[in-house]
């Protein structure tokens, strides 16, 4: 079984920057960040895998944000500069089983509990 645990968000002003993490247990392979912004679905974020660390990303988060993982301590982060109030949300971490990143959120089958970000203007 594995277990997320998402830590980091807050409140910060647009322009600045904010770093999530997730602790996890358990042994996965591909690993993504999903946000869900107030009244609105879940979107994808980023995701990478142990067969792809640079990932892929969002558009709408190109440039601004990175994802990356610390495999020796079981840790997933998204680091988030320039921040926008578009990218208020909260944030969740997933997990899945097969090697390679994925953009669908049905292909995850681990969830953590989420972390709130919000960036005010």
């Amino acid at each position: 079984q594995v277990q997320l645990v998402e830590s980091g968000g807050g409140l910060v002003q647009a322009g600045g920057s904010l770093r999530l993490s997730c602790a996890y247990s358990g042994r996965t392979f591909g690993m993504a960040w999903f946000r869900q912004p107030p009244g609105k679905e879940r979107e994808f974020v980023a995701s990478n895998a142990w067969a792809d660390p640079r990932g892929v990303l969002s558009d709408s988060v190109k440039g601004r944000f990175t994802i990356s993982r610390d495999n020796a301590k079981n840790m997933l982060f998204l680091q988030m500069n320039s921040l926008k109030p578009e990218d208020t949300a909260v944030y969740y971490c997933a997990a899945r089983r097969a090697n390679w990143p994925s953009r669908q959120i049905e292909d995850y089958d681990y969830w953590g509990q989420g972390t709130q970000v919000t960036v005010s203007s």
